[in-house]
């Protein structure tokens, strides 16, 4: 088995998942970035105005023996809303739409599956995207970590936070120690 995987996923604003993903216990990394757009290495206003198909998303490199994919998107799904077309909150347009866009084949399963679990549970309204992850590019700079950075900030304070908390109390034994 691999040392490492990774998969990518969108739940609206890369900031609030990239916090909450910091936190887990068998994550290695979390890098926001874009994916499954039409434009080659967008910037980041060209992502927010909603015309070139990418989705605000970040890349979660996890170590398989210490956390499974399964619980990884368990995660996801407790922390965003799945059951809102291009919406999270305030943030609306196509590149805040919920994905989990995957990396290998057998993770396509997995994510299914997953999926299909949670639209069971909240009554078939999921619009979580299942698709292969394509034309991904890492956001510029100032994105990567930005909760870390500025948790004071307005959206931080107000938006980001929320989603953390709801993460250290759901999962609280998957809290990353130290």
């Amino acid at each position: 088995m691999a040392a490492q995987e990774q998969i990518t996923l969108g739940g609206g604003c890369f900031w609030c998942i990239e916090a909450v993903f910091d936190r887990v216990e068998g994550v290695l990394g979390v890098e926001s970035g874009y994916c499954n757009g039409h434009v080659v290495d967008p910037d980041y206003e060209q992502v927010c105005s909603g015309t070139t198909g990418h989705a605000e998303v970040v890349q979660v490199s996890f170590d398989p023996q210490r956390i499974g994919l399964r619980e990884i998107l368990q995660i996801f799904f407790a922390v965003h809303d799945p059951t809102t077309r291009d919406r999270q909150g305030n943030d609306i347009g196509p590149q805040y739409r919920s994905g989990i866009y995957w990396h290998e084949e057998a993770q396509r399963e997995i994510a299914q599956a997953v999926r299909d679990e949670a639209d069971r549970a909240l009554g078939g309204r999921v619009v979580t995207e299942v698709a292969r992850r394509e034309n991904y590019s890492r956001a510029e700079d100032y994105h990567q970590r930005y909760f870390e950075r500025n948790p004071q900030q307005g959206y931080c304070a107000f938006v980001v936070a929320p989603k953390v908390e709801k993460f250290r109390k759901t999962f609280a034994g998957r809290l990353k120690r130290g």
